[in-house]
């Protein structure tokens, strides 16, 4: 399928989980291939068809497929759970109380959910149906990593996926940070989780060595 963001393959899947239908849009070969960069991106509304500035889905979706559709192979995989999974009534309901103050995390739990309900079995399950032996995941969520190891998905390594902050989605990509573990740096540096502790070089003085370490506090 030809597209704006490159040529690639859909293939649809349905399952009897969640009775729902997903996409996986596929660069070049990949039955096999190990280390394939994958995007898993959930369906959003709002911000993938309306283009809301409220969050950063639709950034995150075309950034994701420029990325992929410039690289010899990658997956990105449409999954139809809406905002975190908790469906698009209750998005729109989200969205009233976010009116009155409440951020993402607390409005989902005031609506009786936690602050994440996706699942990904189906996803892993996905990949797998396209013989994908392990994959460098371009996402910014330890959590989906973690789920799709679960799964029995061989995760090799992550591609940090950082949007530029708008004035609408600030307070919301904070509170992603904040609350929900995303590897989130606003200060536009974003780090690989083996990249957590400060570089040390041989030489440095005292001063240099206390201004890396706190830098890396912050």
């Amino acid at each position: 399928m030809p597209s704006r963001f490159g040529q690639f393959h859909i293939v649809a899947f349905y399952n009897n989980k969640d009775g729902k239908e997903h996409v996986a849009i596929v660069r070049g070969d990949v039955p096999n291939a190990e280390d394939v960069p994958v995007r898993v991106h959930s369906e959003c509304l709002t911000g993938d068809v309306i283009g809301s500035l409220r969050y950063d889905c639709r950034d995150q979706l075309e950034s994701a497929l420029r990325m992929i559709g410039k690289m010899e192979k990658g997956i990105l995989l449409y999954m139809r759970q809406e905002d975190r999974g908790i469906g698009l009534i209750n998005k729109i309901s989200a969205y009233g109380l976010q009116e009155h103050g409440y951020d993402t995390v607390e409005a989902n739990i005031a609506l009786g959910f936690r602050d994440d309900e996706r699942d990904y079995s189906v996803a892993a399950h996905m990949l797998e149906n396209l013989k994908v032996r392990s994959i460098r995941l371009i996402t910014n969520n330890p959590k989906k990593i973690e789920d799709l190891t679960r799964h029995g998905m061989c995760v090799t390594g992550r591609i940090p996926h950082i949007m530029q902050p708008n004035q609408f989605n600030r307070f919301y990509l904070e509170t992603k940070a904040s609350k929900s573990g995303h590897m989130i740096d606003f200060r536009g540096k974003s780090r690989l989780i083996e990249q957590a502790d400060p570089p040390v070089v041989k030489g440095m003085g005292k001063e240099q060595l206390e201004s890396i370490k706190q830098l890396y506090e912050e």
